[in-house]
């Protein structure tokens, strides 16, 4: 299997070709650019592209698709059905349990809400799962924009299905560096605190303007942060560091 990625400087989003063998078949997983470097390699390595495979409808992972399509007319794009009308470019919808076949390839779709309540990972012939924005190396995705369905949907969406796939899976994630499955088990603070290796925080703070108890300040992707705060009535939620003041 071939795996090439490409990152936008402004927002750190990956896209990904996917290819079975050189010259065979490849599929594109979301598309927030710049998408012209995999384009000539699609045509370099004469790869056949087959499906355009949308994680989630967020602006950084959808803003260059119609590029792909000018350079590849008729190839489908597929995203989850509660997503498919905020993309226009989106052809028709994949689920899990109905497996996308590329060549060689066997992408297998997987609900996990939480960032977004449409939010596909996918995973390629066992090995490779593409996590969108609900798990990257060593942080989780955000649950306090609108459109996000909740801090339940995502630690579910993380601790009871993709790190429930074996411990060597390779994990692409939606924005920077690529990691496992063991290592977010070992070294991811969110989810060792959901493993109940590590102690929660119990230390006074205003989030997004409200007050709150910090139970974790973690690292995030771009060099910032990302907070777990649990709200005076219980829920708890995950918002970006930069709106978290600490101290009562």
């Amino acid at each position: 299997m071939i795996i090439e990625r490409s990152m936008n400087d402004d927002f750190l989003s990956n896209t990904y070709v996917v290819a079975d063998e050189p010259g065979g078949h490849a599929v594109m997983i979301d598309a927030g650019g710049p998408v012209e470097p995999l384009l000539r390699l699609l045509e370099r390595g004469q790869f056949t592209l087959t499906h355009v495979l949308l994680t989630h409808h967020h602006h950084d992972h959808v803003s260059e698709v119609d590029q792909v399509l000018t350079r590849h007319p008729g190839t489908p794009v597929l995203i989850h059905e509660l997503e498919r009308s905020k993309v226009p470019a989106a052809t028709g919808t994949m689920a899990p349990g109905e497996t996308i076949v590329s060549g060689a390839l066997e992408i297998e779709p997987i609900h996990t809400p939480g960032h977004t309540d449409g939010m596909l990972s996918l995973l390629v012939n066992g090995t490779d799962v593409f996590t969108g924005d609900t798990l990257f190396k060593g942080s989780v995705g955000g649950v306090h924009a609108p459109g996000s369905t909740g801090f339940a949907d995502i630690k579910s969406s993380i601790m009871d299905k993709l790190l429930k796939l074996p411990p060597e899976t390779h994990i692409h994630p939606g924005h920077t560096d690529p990691t496992t499955v063991a290592e977010e088990l070992e070294h991811n603070r969110f989810v060792r605190l959901w493993r109940g290796l590590d102690s929660e925080g119990d230390e006074p703070c205003t989030a997004v303007g409200e007050p709150a108890t910090l139970i974790l300040l973690g690292d995030d992707y771009d060099g910032g942060h990302k907070a777990w705060v649990r709200w005076p009535d219980g829920s708890d939620d995950i918002v970006p560091g930069s709106r978290v003041q600490r101290g009562g």
